[in-house]
This record gives structure tokens, C-alpha cells and sequence, in this order.
């Protein structure tokens, strides 16, 4: 699940994180790692300009900052950034900062990528908005030998080049971290199937997703790709048992056995993983939900 309170966007916050820090982002961390959730994860923006902030808000964790810090508080679930806009940051920086996640978790870092959408961002840090793709590109190629077992990794092309630069801490996980990478335009499509190691969704349709796995199987078989690679998606906002307020139109509300079965079509399509966004007035509401999904939900979606 992506977390609440780091990113205050009005397309997916709820009102009650407004007033929320620090305390409840641990506690809902602590509660993901506790019932057994496969990852949290934190989003990336480094600064929204005022034409976007009334959607977007100007709220946004360093996701660096937030993995290292619930690294602390947490002891097994994944730690993902979903996504970090890695083509502004030169790739040394950015493996040593996600590096050093992944060491202080004891291996439980997946860096996720993409390539961003706010202008102004690429133009205060310098780095050229219509290029970003090609640049993401490379950055990624980059980031697999800077994150890779190597002391002193090597790497060159037409942005980037370093050699004989060792950097320390190393990865606990070998070869590297997976390296996910978000975006479902033709590019990002063919970025997670060439260069990652998964694709994660940015909240495609469900009747959708079809296309895009099979677009990214296409992808990888004619490049013969293989070994794993991890296909995640963000399912509908999901409310678990019949709620006494207003959910939405788009809410998957109901028992457990009709959520489940919902949901595993999911897995039908060929996703690995489904990313879920649990509806909520407040920090106690979804603390509940999250054990209801855990206890009620979760062991039906397998069959």
C-alpha cells in the first residue's frame, strides 16, 4: 500500500490527513509490517509550482528521508518509492542515498522510478523536461551497475560516467535492489520491460491493464528477456465490509468473498501484486480496515 499522510495530493488523501504527521505515518508503517503487507510506499516530488499546488498540494516526504526513517520502525515488510523521479538526480547520488536504505533495513528496499510530470521541477534542478525520458533511460542503466555488487562500479554513456569511484555502503541484497519502474505510456512500457526489473502501474483502468501486461510480455519476449519481473497494480479504492457513509462511485465495498473474488482478477490478468488504497475517516478507521483486509481479505486471494 502506498501510505498516507507523506504525499497530500486531493486525487488520493483523505481530508484527515491534513492534521496528521509523523505519529500516524509510523503507526499505519507498523501496522502494514504487522499484518503482513508486501511493501509500503512513498511518492516523489522535490517542489510543486503554484499553477499545480490547489491538486497537488505542496506536501510531499523526501522519500529517502521517510524509507530510512520507517526502516527503523518496521522489520519485514518491503520499503518501496513508488516512484522516484530519478532524472533529477545524477545516478551516483541517488545509489548512494538508496543504498544506504537498503543497507539500514537489512535489504528491504525497492527502488522504483519514473520519469515525472512536473516542468518546473526538471527547470529549477536543471535538467532538460523534454529529454527526461532519454535521461531516465540511461539513469536506470546507471543505477543497475552503481547499486550492483561492485565497490567501485563502472559505467559509461552519453550523460553519465564514473569509474574508480567506490561508494560504501554496499546493497544487502545481491546482485542489486530491484529497480521497478512506473508509467504506462509506450515508453515507460517499454523502459520496465527492457531495463527493470518490474512494472509498477500508475493507477491504469482495469480494463486496461490486459494491454499493458501483454504489451510488456510482447516486449520482453522479442527482446529475450528473461527471469523474474514483477507486474503491480493499484487497484479501485476498497472499503472492506458495507460502509455507513459515502465511499465514492469507484469503492469496492462488500464481504470478503465478493472483494476477493474482485480482486483476483487481478492476478488473471498476470499481475503479481495489487496495490490497494483502503477508504477512511480517520487513523482508527483504517487501522481497521487494514486488519480487515489482512484477516478477512488477503488469504482468499489466492484461490
Amino acid at each position: 500500500m502506498q501510505l498516507p499522510v507523506q504525499a497530500l495530493s486531493t486525487l488520493f488523501a483523505e481530508p484527515w490527513e491534513a492534521a496528521a504527521g509523523p505519529d500516524e505515518l509510523r503507526c499505519v508503517a507498523r501496522a502494514a509490517d504487522r499484518h503482513g503487507f508486501a511493501y509500503v510506499a512513498v511518492c516523489d516530488h522535490v517542489a510543486v509550482p503554484r499553477r499545480l499546488a490547489a491538486a497537488m498540494g505542496t506536501v510531499w516526504y523526501d522519500p529517502v528521508a521517510t524509507l530510512a526513517h520507517l526502516a527503523a520502525v518496521t522489520g519485514r515488510v518491503l520499503l518501496l518509492s513508488h516512484v522516484a523521479v530519478a532524472a533529477l538526480r545524477h545516478p551516483l547520488v541517488t545509489a548512494k542515498q538508496y543504498a544506504t536504505v537498503d543497507r539500514l533495513s537489512g535489504g528491504r528496499l525497492v527502488l522504483g522510478v519514473g520519469a515525472g510530470h512536473v516542468r518546473e521541477e526538471f527547470e529549477a534542478l536543471g535538467v532538460d523536461f523534454g529529454r527526461r525520458g532519454a535521461v531516465l533511460d540511461e539513469t536506470v542503466d546507471a543505477l543497475k551497475a552503481a547499486l550492483g555488487p561492485e565497490e567501485f562500479p563502472a559505467f559509461e554513456g552519453s550523460r553519465f560516467r564514473f569509474d574508480g569511484l567506490g561508494q560504501g555502503p554496499r546493497p544487502v541484497r545481491t546482485p542489486r535492489p530491484p529497480l521497478w519502474v512506473g508509467g504506462s505510456s509506450p515508453a515507460a512500457l517499454r523502459r520496465a520491460a527492457l531495463r527493470g526489473d518490474g512494472w509498477l502501474s500508475q493507477g491504469d483502468p482495469r480494463e486496461q491493464l490486459p494491454q499493458r501486461i501483454a504489451e510488456l510480455r510482447r516486449l520482453r519476449e522479442e527482446a529475450g528477456r528473461e527471469g523474474p519481473f514483477a507486474v503491480g497494480v493499484i487497484a479501485e479504492p476498497l472499503y472492506v465490509g458495507t460502509p455507513s457513509w459515502d465511499t465514492g462511485p469507484r469503492t469496492l465495498t462488500g464481504a470478503r468473498q465478493a472483494l476477493a473474488a474482485s480482486l483476483r482478477a487481478y492476478r488473471e490478468m498476470g499481475a503479481d501484486q495489487i496495490q490497494v488504497r483502503l477508504r477512511c475517516r480517520g487513523l482508527a478507521e483504517l487501522l481497521d480496515q487494514m486488519a480487515a483486509f489482512a484477516e478477512e481479505v488477503a488469504p482468499h486471494l489466492r484461490g
